[in-house]
């Protein structure tokens, strides 16, 4: 059946689409990195090479798929595919494959391929993926040079090219060699949504050659992730998450009041205010547990209908206000704070209640824990 006229534009601008070259996402200062380091280990491998084997000598004393192997090593230093053991490994061995299928295979068309085949299938298993390795067994296989030619030039260059490279990436800030670490499988780091046994599920199911060594791949997501975090929850202000209008009361409301307002709300604390609407202090279930002397586990329902209940004796001593069992000391948080501040503030400071504050410092509204975690969810 052919695909109404519509979807098949679409799918040809789809397919032109996938064609356009992707953005390099590397600076003006990093690409002149790459490009002098390239040349210049070019420059020395081939003053150094020439010296050593000689002008006069059968064999050449630079070859063409050292080019290639700059462009690795100078410009992506932390891919796997230019690391020290993939170029002198790589390029050597498929060297020698080249002119093993060279010897053993007469039509060159053929020997071509099989050098290549057998130099990708030779560099998987010995963990020496190198794109340039596959010109230089197709160089081999065709120029029928011999086996001298994967010692020299092939090996000398090789050798060489990456000296030249750890040197200057070193110099210029790149690690190089640049190690890539397997870590042990541990449970996701804090604040992280996967561990690394979730990206080695993923890799396993992408199945295919990344450029990007596998620790490298790791960190990238992880900043990205922490940048998605920042974007979403980093930018959040108190007066976006708080509960306005809070419930609150005064300093000379009645113990037993109170405590009926917090069970009727079901709130756990309410902010104390003065007629100005300002924080003077806030009071808690705590605090009503400490006054009725939570230590005794006896009789602790008793007691705490004594405390709340109001007394009718005038000498009595017992507390018979908020201000006389509030906490005094608030920490408050204007409306215009950034969340991500108070975060600490829940989970090591042991908080579960901040009153929040407009500029002339009233009570605007309150943020609790169960606030801050809603925020967070929608935020991950």
């Amino acid at each position: 059946m052919t695909p109404p006229p519509h979807r098949a534009k679409a799918r040809l601008r789809q397919f032109l689409g996938g064609l356009r070259p992707e953005r390099v996402f590397a600076d003006s200062k990093e690409r002149w990195r790459a490009v002098a380091g390239a040349g210049l280990g070019i420059l020395v491998t081939a003053l150094i090479s020439r010296w050593w084997i000689g002008t006069g000598a059968p064999q050449p004393w630079l070859v063409a798929p050292l080019g290639a192997s700059a462009v690795l090593v100078f410009t992506v230093p932390a891919s796997p595919l230019a690391q020290p053991w993939a170029v002198v490994g790589g390029n050597t061995l498929s060297a020698l494959v080249g002119a093993a299928c060279a010897m053993l295979i007469g039509d060159p068309a053929w020997a071509g391929a099989a050098a290549v085949a057998a130099a990708i299938a030779l560099m998987f298993a010995l963990r020496c993926l190198h794109p340039p390795g596959g010109a230089t067994a197709l160089l081999t296989a065709l120029g029928a040079t011999g086996f001298q030619f994967a010692l020299s030039p092939m090996l000398v260059n090789s050798l060489l090219l990456v000296m030249t490279g750890m040197a200057y990436n070193s110099l210029t800030g790149r690690r190089y060699p640049h190690a890539q670490r397997q870590p042990a499988v541990t449970p996701a780091p804090n604040g992280s949504r996967f561990s690394a046994a979730d990206l080695d599920a993923a890799l396993a199911h992408y199945n295919q050659v990344l450029d990007v060594s596998r620790d490298d791949l790791e960190a990238l997501l992880q900043h990205a992730e922490a940048a998605a975090y920042a974007r979403r929850f980093g930018a959040l202000r108190c007066r976006d998450i708080m509960s306005p209008a809070p419930l609150s009361v005064q300093f000379g409301t009645s113990l037993q009041d109170a405590w009926s307002m917090m069970r009727e709300r079901k709130v756990k604390a309410l902010p104390v205010v003065d007629r100005a609407q300002r924080i003077v202090g806030i009071v808690t279930v705590a605090d009503f547990m400490r006054h009725a002397d939570i230590g005794r586990h006896d009789g602790i329902g008793e007691r705490l209908r004594s405390l709340v209940r109001r007394s009718s004796m005038s000498h009595d001593d017992k507390p018979d206000a908020v201000g006389q069992i509030m906490t005094r000391e608030v920490r408050v948080a204007s409306e215009g704070r950034m969340v991500s501040e108070l975060v600490p503030l829940f989970s090591e400071g042991g908080h579960h209640h901040i009153p929040i504050i407009d500029a002339e410092r009233r009570l605007v509204g309150i943020i609790t824990q169960s606030d801050l975690v809603r925020a967070l969810h929608r935020a991950t």
